[in-house]
C-alpha cells in the first residue's frame, strides 16, 4: 500500500508583534484593581513572549488598541467588518506560508485543502489561492471550516487518504487563522485571558507519495465525554465569540490519564508507551494544556520543548499551531525517528496521528 508523506511545511505570521502592547492594554482594561493584578500575574505565567497580528500596534497610553482604530473603546466592530478584514488579509498570509514551502511546481498540484475557523467568504481563500498561486483550474478543492484548533489533523488525514488512494496526487494543505479579529469588548477576566493566548498565523504542507519529510501514520479522533460546553466558538453580532473554560486543562488531563491507563491499540497513541515516542508535536493551546499533556503521559521535562517554544514565539494560532511545531521537529529530527502529533478542539475532541521521519 502506498504511504503518504509530508514533504515540506511552510509557516508565516503577520508583521506586527502585539503581545507586549496587549498586556499593557489589558492591565488598563479592568476597573477592579484585583482583576488587573490577576490578569498581569497570568500574563507573566503564560509562557508567551510574542504574538502576531494583521493589526498594527496602537498606543496603549492613549487607550488605542490598534493603529487602525479597528478596535475603538466602546465601539468594537461588528461581524461584517471583521469578515471584510479577513477577506483582505487571509489570502496574503496564506500565500506567504505556501511560498515558504520552498521550490514546488504549482502546476502539478492536484488537490487543495484549506482549514480555517476565523473567517468566512465566498469565493473563499481556497479559490483565491488558485488564482494567486497559478494552480491548475482543475484542482480539487476542500474547505474545512469551524473545527477550531484541531482542524490541521483532519486536514492532513484527508490529504493522506487522497494520496494513498491516488499515489500520483500532490496535495497542498493550508491552515490560515486570523484569531485577533475576534477580540470582544469585555471586562470578563476569563474572556480577556483567552484573548491573551491567540494570534494570527498560517501554515502550508505538501503531501505526496514521495518518500521525503515525514510519513503519516495512523490517525485517531476521540470525543471527550461531558465536555461539549468547555470550548465553544459561536458567530455573534460582534465577531466570533470564544468561550474557553478554565476547566479545559483538567479535563484534558483526566482524558489522557484514562488513555495512558487503557493503552489500547485503538487509542491516541495506538498502544505505544509514551516514553517510546521520540518527538511530540502538541498543539500549543496554552501553557496549562501542555502541562496537562506532560503530566498525564509522564513525559520527560524536555519532551514538549518544541511546542513550548512555538507557544513562546507565536502564541496560539488555532489550527496552524501544531504545524509550526511539526515543522520544527522535521527540521531537527533524524531518519527513522517516530513522533506523535496531538491537538484539541471544540467538542471537546482530541485528534492525533503518528509520523515517522523519512
Amino acid at each position: 500500500m502506498p504511504r503518504a508523506f509530508i514533504n515540506a511545511i511552510g509557516c508565516a505570521v503577520p508583521p506586527h508583534d502585539i503581545h507586549a502592547a496587549f498586556v499593557e492594554f489589558g492591565a488598563r482594561l479592568f476597573d477592579e484593581p484585583r482583576q488587573a493584578r490577576a490578569f498581569m500575574m497570568m500574563a507573566a505565567r503564560a509562557g508567551i513572549a510574542h504574538r502576531y497580528s494583521t493589526l498594527a500596534v496602537g498606543d496603549p497610553q492613549s487607550g488605542a488598541i490598534d493603529a487602525d482604530a479597528f478596535y475603538r473603546p466602546g465601539r468594537f466592530p461588528d461581524t461584517a467588518s471583521r469578515m471584510q478584514r479577513y477577506e483582505t488579509h487571509a489570502l496574503p498570509l496564506a500565500v506567504d506560508a505556501v511560498k515558504n514551502l520552498g521550490a514546488i511546481d504549482f502546476g502539478r498540484i492536484t488537490h487543495l485543502i484549506v482549514a480555517s475557523c476565523t473567517g468566512f467568504s465566498a469565493p473563499g481563500v481556497e479559490l483565491q489561492l488558485i488564482e494567486a498561486l497559478g494552480l491548475p483550474k482543475t484542482v480539487f478543492r476542500s474547505l474545512i471550516g469551524f473545527m477550531g484548533c484541531a482542524a490541521a489533523v483532519p486536514a492532513l488525514r484527508i490529504a493522506g487518504d487522497i494520496v494513498m488512494a491516488h499515489p500520483e496526487a500532490q496535495v497542498l494543505v493550508v491552515n490560515v487563522e486570523l484569531c485577533t479579529l475576534h477580540f470582544q469588548d469585555t471586562q470578563d477576566l476569563e474572556k480577556v485571558l483567552s484573548f491573551l493566548l491567540f494570534s494570527d498565523g498560517a501554515s502550508a504542507a505538501l503531501v505526496t507519495s514521495r518518500p521525503a519529510g515525514a510519513a503519516l501514520g495512523a490517525f485517531r479522533s476521540v470525543v471527550i465525554p461531558d465536555s461539549a460546553g468547555l470550548i465553544t466558538w459561536k458567530v455573534g453580532n460582534a465577531g466570533f465569540e470564544m468561550h474557553l473554560s478554565g476547566a479545559v486543562p483538567a479535563t484534558i488531563a483526566h482524558a489522557l490519564d484514562q488513555e495512558a491507563r487503557t493503552d489500547g491499540t485503538d487509542g491516541l497513541l495506538q498502544g505505544a508507551p509514551p516514553q517510546s515516542i521520540d518527538h511530540w508535536a502538541v498543539h500549543a493551546g496554552g501553557r496549562s494544556v501542555l502541562d496537562a499533556v506532560e503530566r498525564s503521559f509522564a513525559l520527560r521535562p524536555d519532551a514538549l520543548a518544541v511546542s513550548r517554544s512555538v507557544l513562546n514565539d507565536f502564541g496560539n494560532m488555532s489550527s496552524a499551531t501544531v504545524m509550526f511545531a511539526l515543522k520544527r521537529i522535521m527540521e531537527g529530527a533524524t531518519a527513522g525517528q517516530h513522533g506523535t502529533a496531538l491537538a484539541f478542539g471544540p467538542g471537546m475532541v482530541a485528534e492525533s496521528f503518528q509520523f515517522e521521519i523519512a
